[in-house]
């Protein structure tokens, strides 16, 4: 479902149905997948597929977990393709 964007960012994010069921099943809120993607704290590009990018968020509600969201452009939107909260996020981040 589309989501109004509020961090003055894109004017939409839609999340599909894979990243719809991931947030579910994980309790995760979408201000918090907005809060990766308007302010992250880092970002790289989804090794994978690099028209993706992983957004990656330390939230604080969440004990210090880091979220981290995959998903690209679609004109001035954001597509979502799935959000986790990453366990190995840091330790990755701080390999050369």
């Amino acid at each position: 479902m589309p989501l109004p964007f509020r961090a003055g960012g894109p004017e939409v994010i839609r999340y599909l149905a894979h990243a719809e069921e991931a947030m579910r099943r994980r309790g995760l809120l979408p201000a918090w997948i907005e809060a990766a993607i308007g302010t992250p704290d880092w970002t790289t590009p989804d090794p994978g597929h690099p028209d993706r990018m992983r957004s990656f968020k330390m939230l604080e509600v969440a004990g210090g977990r880091v979220l981290r969201v995959v998903h690209w452009t679609d004109g001035a939107d954001v597509v979502v393709l799935t959000a986790m909260l990453d366990r190995d996020a840091l330790k990755q981040r701080s390999r050369p």
